[in-house]
């Protein structure tokens, strides 16, 4: 055999070759996991941005959990009446205190209703048998309870705004207030603190003037858990308790 003839290639099987590019391509997949954080640092702004691919498990998990929401709210309004204690005030405060992760559309819906799209935002209702009803089915979601005439004051100076052509307008322009509401004979804050605390014959067309209250968060007050209050929990009917919350979130 000459000198400079090279030397034949060692007989490496199929097999072999394609576990070796298994591996490899393992070891790229590793490196390129820990130079972006997967494993407990923070994502890279660029990689937040892409949106994360849901697997088929995770859609068979959160349908479970909507239809198992569905089964709950069905169960809460079929409660007998005889359990659901009759309102003390005409005039409620609810807040939402849950997101939508596991709920169901019929649940979002009835939250859209009474205008709660956001967690931590509030709203005053008129203790009507409807609204009851309709608090009883989404009673996981949200807390509610009697709010007093300092709070009543504080939230609407403090939080209130109105929507004007989509818009929202803080409520520091009596002018504002008198165009929108002044054939009602509402032509300052005052009168739409005394309206809502009183639950006038113009409470619907001042609520409405006015937007949901966005809260602030209450740190470690809120524990996020879906029980009722009285058993514990976060949510449902806190009566005159509720006013320890709004003092903490306004």
């Amino acid at each position: 055999m000459a000198e400079g003839e090279g030397q034949p290639m060692p007989y490496v099987s199929e097999v072999v070759l394609k576990k070796r590019k298994i591996k490899d391509e393992l070891a790229i997949t590793r490196k390129t996991q820990l130079e972006l954080g997967k494993y407990g640092a923070k994502k890279s702004k660029k990689q937040s941005d892409v949106p994360d691919i849901k697997r088929p498990e995770q859609f068979i998990k959160e349908f479970r959990a909507q239809e198992l929401d569905l089964i709950r709210l069905k169960q809460r309004a079929k409660r007998p009446k005889s359990m659901i204690s009759k309102p003390r005030s005409k005039l409620l405060f609810v807040i939402r205190i849950q997101g939508k992760n596991d709920m169901h559309p019929k649940t979002r819906k009835i939250l859209y209703n009474l205008r709660l799209r956001r967690v931590f935002s509030g709203v005053f209702v008129k203790a009507t048998e409807g609204v009851i009803e309709m608090l009883q089915k989404v009673e996981p979601y949200v807390t509610y309870g009697y709010p007093n005439l300092k709070n009543v004051k504080e939230l609407i100076y403090k939080k209130g705004y109105a929507r004007i052509n989509k818009k929202a307008v803080p409520l520091t322009d009596n002018n504002i207030i008198e165009q929108e509401l002044g054939k009602y004979g509402i032509i300052c804050i005052e009168d739409i603190v005394h309206e809502i605390a009183n639950v006038g014959p113009h409470f619907k067309d001042v609520n409405h003037f006015m937007g949901p209250l966005m809260l602030s968060k209450p740190g470690g007050v809120i524990q996020g858990k879906k029980q009722p209050y009285k058993e514990g929990g976060d949510a449902g009917n806190r009566e005159d308790e509720i006013n320890d919350l709004i003092s903490k979130m306004n």
